[in-house]
């Protein structure tokens, strides 16, 4: 409430605050009423001497008039059921044989006076106009819109604003909503800070001079841990987003190294131009496929190879002093440098390039927590000194920033841990997916949580998953998170664990193979993954149409001697194959055992034959002094 200088206004604020107040006393008053009109004794509830309010100039004149458009306020106002202090000892057991009596004049000079006598009290407003204003004063109810409204559809939840790869999760294609969620992994975001720094990703702005090996070792002894790497090189007088990632988050590293990047370079014209205009001309027409040579200092073998330049624009161009800045966005190892020197060739006049800055590496550009080297020295300063971790989240981001681009498969939380091992995903095992997965697309495994399981090749399109019941989703490419961070979870099933008691009891072998003890029942029913090769056809479609024999016609017993012959050498031919693998493989033993000999004799042969020679020449050295 913001008071008003005043004398009148702060008198009119203090008049509703004490208005409030003995409209809840009349409230209070009410409620004592009807407890006492419930009494066995039916007697009317006792009139209680009024608050001690010496302050008010209304309990010195009597009750006030009340204002004509509200009749039953005022007389609530009236009316105060303030009970008078009294001793424990005078009290009446029973509310009807309250004393109605005012109470005595006390001395003034005692702290505990009681107040004096007041003129005769109004009487209590009828029961009907209380209650009308109890209601009236109640809080109002709750409106529609904060009520969930019963309804055949399932309330839909807004997830634009949540984290990474969790963002938009509603608009997901929905598999299975049926999981059972493990109390293990936590929010990326809520991770402990010893495993948020070992998986995360620092968007530095490199500086100038060093080069892009020596910054990432800085930050690794700064931070004190094991590994870390960058993705995508700069020269040492190129500044701009360099990504370093630190220990699990170096398995991203491939990954973000083929990303596109973008560039603003400083070219400079060895000469002025006839036509400022042509500048602009010049770089649309060096856009597409370019052949580049890396220049003569550079750290690669100097290969004529192809890049390509998606996008480029003409900042500004200064003809007098030949100086222009553009903007260029260019596949992974694209060089600027050689860029300019095409572009002063291309205009005539010569070029090179003068200063360079990286704005964008893959997923992350310089807008998006962009820190420097002295960021991340002082944020690892205050949390050793502080142990606040504060600093060293805003700096360091989780390694699921660099995955929001991909595809997302969500996985159930009792998969996860057999992806991380490395097995394939299954359909059981699929919660969510998105919309567009073609066959064989990178895409991300995730969890519930929006944890990074795994860098996966979808198997299957979008089509195929909402239609097939059973098969392969994707398979892993580059497994992420640590392995054991969930519990294990395969073997539990329900055909997994009658195979295991199966087993226990003999009627499978050890590798849960049948054997003669096997029931037909489970020979029928169970398929394992390891024999299906093919989606399996039925027998109608494999026979072949019947042809009526006739003398002389090729279709006689012998043909069908060499298709049992066929037959069994199909069936043959597996094994052969195993037994020429295993020759192949015993035969580059023994090569390779005999090269090895033979090198080492070679070795011998010559130290020998060095030695031999070494003492010869001291034997003619020994002569020659002699002589």
């Amino acid at each position: 409430m913001s008071w008003i200088v005043g004398s009148g206004d702060f008198a009119a604020e203090q008049q509703k605050e004490k208005e409030k107040e003995q409209l809840a006393a009349t409230a209070e008053h009410a409620r004592t009423k009807q407890k006492y009109e419930k009494h066995p004794c039916r007697a009317p509830a006792p009139e209680l001497a009024p608050e001690d309010t010496t302050t008010d100039t209304t309990a010195a004149t009597g009750p006030a008039t009340p204002p004509a458009s509200k009749p039953v306020v005022a007389a609530a106002v009236v009316a105060v059921p303030v009970p008078d202090p009294a001793p424990a000892a005078e009290v009446a057991p029973c509310p009807a044989e309250a004393p109605a009596e005012a109470p005595t004049e006390a001395p003034t000079d005692t702290p505990s006076a009681v107040p004096p006598a007041l003129p005769d009290r109004p009487t209590l407003p009828p029961r009907d106009e209380i209650m009308l204003s109890n209601v009236r004063h109640t809080k109002p109810a709750m409106s529609d819109e904060y009520m969930i409204k019963p309804s055949n559809e399932a309330p839909s939840t807004d997830t634009s604003s949540w984290p990474l790869l969790l963002k938009n999760y509603d608009q997901l294609l929905v598999r299975s909503a049926h999981y059972t969620p493990i109390p293990a992994g936590c929010a990326p975001q809520k991770r402990p800070i010893e495993s948020y720094v070992r998986s995360g990703i620092i968007n530095l702005d490199k500086p100038s001079n060093p080069s892009s090996h020596e910054v990432v070792a800085w930050i690794k002894r700064i931070l004190r841990v094991e590994k870390t790497g960058h993705s995508g090189t700069l020269d040492p007088k190129v500044t701009g987003c360099l990504i370093v990632c630190i220990d699990r988050a170096t398995r991203l590293v491939k990954s973000q190294q083929g990303a596109g990047k973008e560039y603003v370079c400083i070219v400079r014209l060895h000469s002025a131009l006839e036509d400022a205009k042509d500048m602009g001309r010049s770089l649309e027409n060096l856009t597409g496929a370019l052949f580049q040579r890396p220049p003569l200092i550079s750290a690669v073998k100097r290969q004529l190879r192809v890049r390509t330049i998606y996008d480029s624009k003409l900042f500004e161009f200064d003809n007098d002093r030949g100086l222009g800045v553009f903007w260029a966005s260019c596949e992974a190892g694209t060089y600027m440098r050689t860029l300019c020197v095409h572009l002063g060739m291309l205009l005539g006049v010569g070029g090179h390039m003068q200063e360079l800055r990286r704005v964008r590496s893959g997923a992350l550009c310089e807008n998006d927590n962009l820190v420097t080297l002295h960021d991340v020295m002082d944020a690892q300063w205050v949390y050793d000194n502080s142990r606040d971790e504060s600093y060293l989240r805003r700096i360091i981001m989780p390694l699921e920033t660099l995955l929001v681009g991909y595809k997302r498969i969500v996985v159930k939380d009792s998969a996860v841990n057999a992806v991380c091992y490395g097995a394939k995903l299954m359909i059981p095992g699929l919660l969510r997916y998105e919309k567009g997965i073609e066959l064989y697309d990178e895409v991300v495994l995730m969890t519930t949580k929006g944890e990074a399981i795994a860098i996966g090749i979808a198997q299957m399109s979008t089509v195929d998953l909402t239609s097939c019941d059973h098969g392969v989703v994707a398979t892993v490419k580059r497994c992420i998170m640590e392995r054991d961070t969930y519990p294990r979870r395969w073997g539990l099933g329900p055909v997994a664990l009658r195979k295991k008691q199966m087993k226990s009891d003999g009627k499978l072998d050890k590798f849960g193979r049948p054997n003669e003890n096997t029931p037909e029942t489970w020979k029928k029913e169970y398929v394992s993954h390891e024999d299906v090769k093919a989606p399996a056809v039925p027998e109608d479609k494999l026979k072949a149409p019947e042809v009526q024999k006739s003398k002389g016609s090729l279709f006689d017993k012998s043909a069908d001697k060499e298709d049992s012959k066929k037959d069994t050498e199909s069936n043959g031919d597996e094994e052969d194959e195993k037994k020429e693998k295993k020759e192949k493989k015993e035969k580059k033993e023994k090569k390779d055992k005999k090269e090895k000999k033979d090198k080492k004799d070679k070795k011998e042969k010559k130290r020998k034959a060095d030695d031999e020679g070494e003492k010869e020449e001291k034997k003619k050295k020994k002569k020659s002094k002699k002589d």
